[in-house]
């Protein structure tokens, strides 16, 4: 249909960003996974480093924020699932999510040190794999406006999310 080239570009990536959210969070699930593992392998001072009580408060930090990315993708799958608007949900979702991959690849680098980024450890690809996650389907920073604009200016169910536009918010 004419002139609804935005609206359904905008209504598809409500669809899709629950996809990018779960990949996201797969990709934090392994990098959390072979943290933990190496930890508990990688003996440092005669003990294992999952010993040390930094690397304890690291693997703490990724656990509970890959169970709230998972959470957030789960309640927009749900939503689409349902036929519910998930405009917010998906971009909370998405932004989380990727942002987490981030920094729990980041955070797995830091558990391995100097081998975290040599390509035969799984963790390099990982961390290069996360760093798309924030940039597909709208940046974080893309996500961010859309959550803020969906917050700040709720609009009819028919209404497209707008990342541009007339309206700007300050945010």
């Amino acid at each position: 249909e004419e002139n609804k080239g935005f609206k359904l570009a905008m209504m598809t990536l409500d669809r899709t960003r629950p996809g990018v959210a779960a990949m996201a969070t797969g990709i934090a699930r392994a990098a959390f996974e072979f943290a933990t593992d190496y930890s508990r392998e990688r003996v440092q001072f005669g003990v294992p480093i999952a010993m040390h009580q930094a690397i304890q408060f690291m693997i703490a930090d990724m656990a509970t924020e890959i169970e709230a990315a998972r959470l957030l993708t789960w309640k927009s799958a749900v939503m689409l699932d349902n036929g519910e608007r998930n405009t917010l949900v998906s971009s909370h979702a998405k932004r989380f999510a990727a942002d987490t991959a981030m920094k729990v690849a980041t955070e797995a680098v830091q558990v391995y040190g100097g081998y975290g980024f040599i390509k035969d450890y799984p963790v390099e690809k990982l961390f290069r794999d996360a760093k798309i996650m924030q940039l597909y389907e709208g940046t974080s920073q893309i996500q961010r406006l859309v959550i803020a604009r969906e917050t700040l200016l709720p609009r009819r169910v028919e209404e497209p999310a707008a990342v541009g536009g007339v309206e700007t918010v300050a945010v």
